[in-house]
Order: C-alpha cells, then structure tokens, then sequence
C-alpha cells in the first residue's frame, strides 16, 4: 500500500483570516518503506508572513515572493497524492489550509477521511503524555537535533520515523513478490536476498524413513 506522509508551513494559525500554504513537502511510501519520491516546494502565499508564523519557520516575505503560487502546482500535487493515504500530525490543521488552496484553485476538496492523523494515534496509545512530534521523537528517540526550524521535508521525515514506531514497524519487512524468492529489507539502500525452494525426497529416501518410522517404533 502507498502512503504519504505530509506536512505543509504556512503564513499563520487560521484559513478564516486567510492564512496561506508558505510550503508543503510529501514523501510517499510503500509498506512503511520510501520509495525515494519527494514533492517539495516553497510557494508564494499572495499575502504577508504573520510573524509568530515566521518565529517558526523563518520563511520571510522576500525569500517566497518569486516562488511558484500554489495553483502553479496544484496538477502535480494531486498527481503525487492520488489514490494514496495520507498520513499528517494534526490533520485537521493541514487539511484545513490544503482545502483552502485547493477551492481557490477550483479543485475538489480531500476528504479527512483519506486521511491518518498520527496525534490522534498517538493520544490513542499514550493518553495524557505529550504528543506533538518533538515529544513522540524524544519518547522514541528519535534524533531531532536538525529541527532548529518546522520545515516541511524535516518534519516529513521525524513524521514518517515516528509513523513506523507508532505501529510498531521496526522490524524488516517481507516483500513476497514472488512464489519462490523473498527479499527481506532493512531499509532503503540495503537488502538480503535468499531463496527458498522445495526439496523433493527420493523413492529410496522416503523408503529409508519409513524403515527408520518402522524400526523406531518396535523398540518401544
């Protein structure tokens, strides 16, 4: 199955006082593995950066005025999510401000429902611990030390880490793609391959197992 996982910045808190997507980043994955594809772009948000938004992710109005506008993208980006859960922390918010661009661009809205919101798994499983992403990195240690800033593709990447962990997906995963060969994965760069094939015994040695059945059981 492939997933998304998702994360996006914006120009500040609410899409009612018409906050904008400043950036968002996708890594998509198959079986809780990447599969090395990245959607990845800073946007121009045709207003100004609130600044408890720019304090978090220190994208200024004169770094994103000659970036693409969201509806220069919006193609490629339903593209990239089509037929693909998504996975997000805090959905709602995300949700909320994608919908936002994506009726301003006279496109269909994603349904929530499409989604799955790694904080309400995460208050699910651990109820009355902290749940935001630097807490679920620090419970799972997770290195987060490149997280000076919320960028879209770092926290994509905490995200999708604390996304296996949540689920429990630490060990390897089988890929059964065909009936004789399993490939067992550590992860992305590296593999063990092995091969099982079926051993059929002989007309003597299934004789000589019999004889061995047969004189095993007369001794007791």
């Amino acid at each position: 199955m492939k997933e998304i996982i998702l994360d996006t910045e914006t120009t500040g808190l609410s899409v009612k006082e018409g906050h904008r997507i400043v950036e968002i980043g996708c890594i998509e994955i198959e079986n809780y593995l990447p599969t090395k594809k990245i959607f990845h772009y800073y946007l121009n948000p045709d207003r100004k950066v609130s600044q408890k938004a720019l304090e978090v992710h220190g994208y200024t109005d004169e770094f994103l005025s000659d970036k693409k506008k969201f509806i220069d993208i919006v193609e490629e980006f339903l593209d990239f999510i089509k037929e693909k859960r998504i996975i997000i922390h805090n959905a709602e918010f995300d949700i909320a401000h994608l919908n936002h661009e994506l009726e301003i661009a006279g496109k269909s809205k994603i349904d929530i429902k499409n989604t799955l919101d790694t904080l309400e798994v995460a208050r699910d499983k651990f109820p009355g611990s902290a749940a935001s992403l630097d807490a679920l990195c620090k419970k799972f240690r997770i290195d987060n030390s490149k997280r000076e800033k919320h960028t879209a593709l770092i926290d994509c990447e905490l995200l999708y880490k604390v996304y296996i962990n949540l689920f429990n997906q630490k060990e390897p995963s089988l890929d059964f793609s065909s009936e004789n060969e399993k490939v067992l994965k550590f992860d992305k760069t590296r593999s063990i391959e092995y091969f099982k094939g079926l051993v059929v015994p002989s007309s003597e040695e299934l004789n000589d197992h019999k004889n061995f059945i047969k004189n095993s059981l007369k001794k007791k």
